[in-house]
């Protein structure tokens, strides 16, 4: 690779992740305060998941774009290259990410039981439940990047103070934790979401077509409509939170693995002359752009949310 191309690479980092902070973490807040405030036609448990998929993006900015990664771009030396920094960063940075990746996840679980299952849809989908569930994935999310904290230590390398995987913990303790976090934030979660989206389209294909070739009476006809109506809001919702987040995480998925089941895994990462590293940038800035594109998704595919948007910005625009 020539210089230049390294080079280019390194300030399309340097320049973006601080333009993602300045665009994601307003956006956020603003999606934050819409669903909460405003009337965006959404049942109570949904409105729960998403604001709390706001909070957990807006984290995901903060631990890694501002304070890891912008940082990184920025100074010879970052503050997390430092103890206790150092080892805390990875529990800050893994927690925020799983537990964005996961509130995904369960609320496709929520949504595709709110589409299908009448009989559990009164026991699970319901704000008390969306509740203990939120804060049982933020939990769980930080508790298992605890082990992380042993993983890390500060060394002084070439007149520079550094970062690095722990050349003291055994190689067997830093694969487990390298293999589970994919698992966890990657292979499960597309797995889970997958299977319940083509489960949820096919359902919906299926009760179409019945209700197509079913003679309704007359007071059918009246309500269908707003039913169908309904829950087609409902699976566009799911599917466009879902699967953007699938496709945007989807390269740098492929390209962990391929790092951590090859020779590549002990590669320098900074080594711009290896094609894989510019894939795994490539693939960590979609990735990380799914947490500043909800709203701008949300204003797309919902209605009612775009309204209330508008409304937001008039009544600003006013005060301005």
């Amino acid at each position: 690779m020539s210089p230049q191309t390294k080079h280019w690479m390194v300030t399309l980092q340097e320049v973006f992740y601080p333009a993602l902070a300045v665009v994601g973490i307003p956006s956020n807040i603003i999606t934050f305060l819409i669903i909460w405030r405003r009337n965006c036609v959404l049942s109570r448990s949904s409105t729960f998941y998403l604001m709390a998929i706001s909070v957990a993006d807006s984290l995901v900015l903060i631990f890694i774009v501002v304070l890891e990664l912008s940082v990184k771009y920025h100074q010879q030396e970052p503050f997390w290259s430092y103890e206790p920094w150092c080892s805390l960063r990875d529990i800050f940075n893994y927690g925020a990410y799983n537990a964005s990746t996961w509130l995904v996840v369960v609320f496709t679980v929520e949504r595709f039981v709110a589409i299908h299952t009448w009989k559990m849809k009164t026991k699970i989908c319901t704000p008390r439940c969306a509740a203990w569930t939120i804060t049982a994935v933020f939990v769980f999310s930080h508790l298992f990047a605890i082990p992380h904290f042993w993983s890390n230590t500060s060394v002084y390398v070439n007149n520079k103070t550094r970062c690095i995987y722990n050349p003291e913990a055994p190689s067997q303790f830093i694969h487990t934790l390298v293999w589970f976090q994919t698992l966890q934030a990657y292979i499960f979660p597309f797995l889970i979401i997958l299977t319940l989206n083509g489960l949820t389209l096919r359902l919906i294909s299926l009760s179409n077509r019945v209700h197509i070739t079913t003679e309704l009476t007359s007071r059918a006809n009246k309500v269908m409509p707003l039913l169908r109506s309904r829950k087609r809001k409902s699976v566009v919702l799911l599917v466009t939170v879902s699967m953007s987040f699938m496709l945007l995480s989807v390269t740098r998925a492929i390209t962990q693995i391929i790092l951590r089941t090859t020779p590549m895994y002990t590669c320098d990462r900074n080594d711009y002359n290896l094609q894989i590293n510019i894939a795994a940038d490539t693939g960590t800035m979609l990735s990380l752009s799914n947490a500043a594109a909800n709203m701008y998704l949300y204003v797309c595919t919902q209605s009612k949310f775009r309204q209330e948007f508008l409304a937001c910005v008039r009544q600003v625009s006013f005060y301005c």
